[in-house]
């Protein structure tokens, strides 16, 4: 029987199967049961045995951790996915941003419906890192963006407001289609008044 090779283009891409299947896993059964979840029911939940969990993640603040950026990185390559090369003017990544938050996408979803039941995660120092790492990317790359920080401000956080909303039920998807128009309109320089609105 021949020897077999961690480092095989096989092993890797079982390896990274693996990962994700943990990781969605967790993101699922914690957004149900919270952080205090057993391992055993996430390994379970994956199709992984405990031991496969912890060949990943050695320990709960680990496979927190990796959740927490794994949602981050998925957040940030679905803002990129709607980032149009076309639009030479300020504001191309806002506006991807307002497009990735009115999708319905589900990383976005994920995203806004999973944060409560991630209580208390923000006391591992690893987690609170990652998360100020990743403002920080967020402010630069919006900022150099080459609009005003007030007008980012408020289309940002009215678009995460818009998201949540549709994400726990609050908002009909519809709210996101209308909110969209608006919010690409700011980000493209726009006044709410230029609209009618």
């Amino acid at each position: 029987m021949p020897e077999h090779d961690a480092s095989s283009p096989r092993s890797t891409r079982n390896a990274g199967r693996t990962r994700a299947a943990v990781l969605a896993a967790a993101a699922e059964a914690m957004a149900v049961r919270g952080t205090g979840v057993s391992l055993e029911h996430i390994a379970k939940h994956a199709g992984v045995s405990k031991g496969g969990l912890l060949h990943h993640f050695p320990n709960r603040e680990a496979l927190i951790v990796a959740l927490v950026d794994d949602a981050q990185q998925q957040l940030r390559d679905s803002v990129l996915q709607h980032l149009d090369l076309t639009e030479n003017r300020p504001g191309k990544l806002l506006r991807a941003y307002v497009r990735a938050m009115t999708s319905g996408a589900d990383a976005t979803l994920q995203y806004f419906t999973a944060a409560p039941s991630w209580a208390g995660i923000y006391q591992i120092p690893k987690v609170s890192e990652i998360t100020t790492a990743d403002t920080h990317w967020w402010n630069e790359n919006l900022a150099a963006d080459g609009l005003s920080a007030d007008r980012i401000l408020v289309v940002r956080r009215a678009a995460e407001g818009i998201a949540a909303a549709v994400a726990y039920g609050d908002e009909p998807s519809s709210a996101a289609e209308h909110a969209r128009a608006l919010l690409l309109h700011l980000a493209d320089g726009g006044e709410l008044g230029d609209r009618g609105a």
